[in-house]
């Protein structure tokens, strides 16, 4: 979670705790919670994943429900006008968590091997400890990433693991002509005259907040 001026570590916690029991009672996992300010208004971001991945449908009905969340209980963000935005994760996001590896399966990625462990490698070798390696998850046991770097499959326990990082690519070989995944948003903005929603990648200003 991501706290700034306009979002205190005390009201993402209330927050979180509002809108988390919605998110994994659908099958989702809350990746990221960030409260933004942005001018008279705050953008409330709500980052949300699962194994199957998320639809633009998804997106749009987990607005819905996120929004209805806090309609309930205006007293966590307040009476001031705000933007509600629900998104997948972006390729650009660090794999740190278990579940990030399990989604990142056929992905090419760069990851920093901070020790080996009891891997049997040569100093100086492609994974020695302190050394950043490329290549494309084979698999993963949910203690160890299995990473293939130039046909040679290497086990990573995730202990030696540093924050991976999913590297893009318009061609994968796994997926032929299937095109990198989009991230996916769905804005919702509160304000006069109820709640108006629309997939969208900008925040758009209401006619009384121009």
């Amino acid at each position: 979670m991501s706290a700034n001026s306009a979002g205190s570590a005390a009201t993402l916690d209330r927050l979180a705790a509002l809108v988390s029991p919605v998110i994994r009672g659908a099958g989702y996992d809350l990746e990221d919670l960030i409260l933004t300010p942005m001018g008279r208004r705050s953008l409330l971001r709500v980052v949300i994943d699962r194994d199957a991945g998320v639809s633009l449908d998804d997106i749009a009905e987990m607005s819905h429900a996120v929004a209805a969340v806090l309609d309930e209980d205006e007293g966590v963000i307040g009476k001031a006008p705000y933007v509600l935005e629900v998104t997948s994760p972006g390729v650009d996001r660090p794999l740190t968590e278990p579940r990030h590896w399990r989604r990142a399966i056929g992905r090419l990625v760069a990851v920093h091997v901070a020790s080996n462990g009891s891997l049997a490698v040569e100093e100086g070798s492609a994974d020695s400890p302190g050394s950043t390696l490329r290549g494309r998850v084979a698999g993963f046991d949910g203690v160890a990433v299995t990473l293939s770097v130039d046909g040679v499959e290497h086990l990573l326990p995730l202990a030696v693991l540093g924050a991976g990082r999913v590297e893009l690519e318009f061609n994968r070989p796994d997926e032929g002509a299937k095109h990198e995944r989009a991230q996916r948003q769905h804005k919702a903005k509160k304000g006069k005259g109820g709640l108006k929603s629309a997939p969208t990648t900008s925040a758009v200003p209401s006619a009384e907040e121009k």
